[in-house]
């Protein structure tokens, strides 16, 4: 078995802090005091990603505040033009001003969150830029590179595979291998990091890498769930244990 000389980390949910966006979206409703279930916020989160999906040439100036402002505003106007009568009535209640105090409140609430998350991740990436070659492989919006200069994480890795950029999505095969390729490194020597079976691990572990599952409980929602555990070879519960990881 090779040595594993690089690694490749997933960002959201990975590197940002130990839950799916979605999740964390939700706890942050809360705390601004919205009631809604995971169920009544999840079409309004695909929405607001799909609208980000598409506005790549908008978004890719954002830094982490400006970026979760513009999903929360689109997953905003989702629900109160098709969400649950309860939240419509009383986003519509609110007026304009209203709408924008909570929008303001979910957004500062979710960028605490993620600020914590990236800063103990900068201690832990940190400590392996000895070690390994690193990158990262990321569904997202076109402006990951402003978030990791932000964070001040950009210095660590060596490719940045962005899915807007290159037009390749989790969990296509294609955008693993151009981070591969621009790392200079086989797959047999890569180790993929992510909190999704079905995105991260299972794909790399087709193209031979070997595969570490940051396991949380938001991890066995959607996709993962009909995913065999196989696909990961490592199971951690937090992403400090990479470093205790022996290859």
């Amino acid at each position: 078995m090779a040595t594993i000389t690089a690694l490749l980390f997933d960002f959201g949910g990975t590197l940002d802090g130990p839950a799916h966006w979605l999740d964390r979206f939700l706890s942050s409703y809360r705390a601004a005091g919205i009631e809604i279930s995971r169920a009544e916020l999840d079409p309004a989160f695909e929405h607001a990603t799909r609208m980000a999906y598409g506005a790549t040439r908008v978004v890719a100036p954002f830094g982490m505040t400006d970026l979760v402002r513009f999903l929360v505003g689109h997953q905003f106007e989702y629900i109160r033009k098709s969400g649950p009568d309860t939240l419509r009535a009383i986003l519509g209640d609110s007026g304009a001003a209203g709408r924008h105090r909570f929008v303001e409140r979910v957004t500062n609430s979710f960028v605490r969150e993620t600020s914590a998350g990236l800063a103990h991740s900068r201690d832990v990436i940190g400590a392996l830029k000895s070690r390994f070659k690193m990158g990262i492989v990321s569904n997202f919006y076109g402006n990951l590179d402003c978030i990791l200069a932000e964070a001040k994480l950009d210095r660590f890795f060596d490719a940045v595979v962005d899915s807007s950029r290159v037009g390749i999505f989790k969990p296509e095969a294609g955008i693993f291998e151009a981070a591969l390729k621009k790392m200079g490194c086989a797959p047999e020597s890569t180790a993929m990091i992510g909190d999704s079976l079905a995105k991260d691990c299972a794909p790399a572990h087709k193209l031979g890498m070997r595969t570490v599952w940051l396991r949380t409980t938001e991890s066995q929602w959607g996709d993962d769930a009909s995913q065999p555990d196989t696909a990961a070879d490592i199971t951690i519960r937090s992403i400090d244990e990479v470093a205790q990881i022996q290859w």
